[in-house]
């Protein structure tokens, strides 16, 4: 089969038929008209947030969003969720929450066999279901409106939940690199589901990014730095085209050892407050040194401001 036909069949459908080696630039923006936003992952706890927010306006480069709770929201009590929904509310920080239950929560072990891992993490059984809605419920509750989700067929739910009012009309949901998607396919399926940004898999060269980027309108959440259990990278000298190609992106900053699973994992109940402030207040400063070298490389890429309306900021 001549693969120039099947590149024309493939594009019928919206989807790229090649990786776009050209590196085309974006068209799209954000609602503000920016090329881009910063996004800080794992702030765990109220404390974590304030440090991360101090840095910033010492250092005056915005933040616009935060990846919260990795650990589950179900190990924070109401009143610390509902401190660390005004401390986001008064900074005009966007928060995506991360809810509790999920597979490695179960008794199952397929989950941790060789084989097992690339079955991905889904949820499993209905309970698991009931008991992750509950969460986000609870958390609704307190305020919270934005979402981390790695499961499509959770996504599809709260989807339908948002159209038929039993979330808020103002939820958003990102899915998250755990769902491991890669393609500018697999992108549109997400898109389709109802979710409003997407974090692809971290290590996707230039050419695979702006291909995705062709095939869907919704923000992409590219990992800048990421953490030693996931390829220990860093890609600061990439973020001026990555910003040309794929606006808008949210950067994402996340070194460390590991966010979940294994020695050094961060995103835990036992691990220290005043370390994880540590770590966010390092993450700010690479989103300082982000800014500069994208201001230097593609000076006319617009960074948004402080709290643009879009943004799904909590309602304490």
């Amino acid at each position: 089969m001549d693969q120039r036909k099947v590149q024309k069949l493939i594009e019928k459908y919206g989807i790229p038929g090649r990786d776009a080696y050209d590196l085309p630039e974006s068209p799209l923006r954000f609602p503000d008209g920016a090329h881009y936003r910063m996004e800080i992952s794992g702030v765990e706890r109220p404390e974590v947030l304030e440090a991360v927010i101090d840095e910033a306006k010492k250092r005056n480069v915005p933040v616009h969003r935060v990846i919260s709770v990795v650990m589950g929201a179900t190990y924070l009590t109401r009143a610390e969720l509902k401190e660390f929904a005004k401390i986001a509310a008064e900074a005009k920080v966007e928060v995506i929450l991360t809810p509790g239950p999920r597979s490695g929560w179960d008794t199952g072990r397929q989950l941790l066999t060789p084989e097992g891992s690339l079955s991905g993490l889904r949820f499993r059984g209905a309970d698991q279901i009931r008991h992750v809605v509950t969460d986000i419920l609870r958390a609704v509750e307190l305020g919270f409106r934005g979402f981390l989700v790695l499961d499509e067929g959770l996504l599809w739910l709260l989807s339908r939940m948002r159209e038929n009012g039993d979330l808020p009309k103002d939820t958003v949901f990102k899915v998250s690199i755990f769902a491991g998607h890669g393609n500018p396919a697999g992108a549109k399926v997400l898109e389709s589901l109802g979710a409003n940004t997407f974090n692809p898999v971290a290590d996707l060269d230039l050419a695979e990014l702006a291909a995705i980027r062709k095939a869907v309108r919704i923000p992409m959440d590219l990992h800048i730095t990421l953490t030693d259990s996931f390829g220990g990278f860093q890609r600061f000298y990439d973020t001026p085209e990555m910003v040309r190609v794929c606006a808008p992106c949210y950067f994402k900053l996340e070194p460390g050892p590991a966010c979940v699973v294994g020695p050094g994992a961060l995103y835990k109940p036992w691990v220290s407050g005043k370390m994880l402030a540590d770590w966010g207040r390092e993450k700010v400063k690479h989103a300082e040194i982000i800014r500069e070298i994208v201001e230097a490389s593609f000076p006319e890429a617009i960074l948004s401001d402080w709290g643009p309306a879009d943004l799904a900021i909590p309602k304490p």
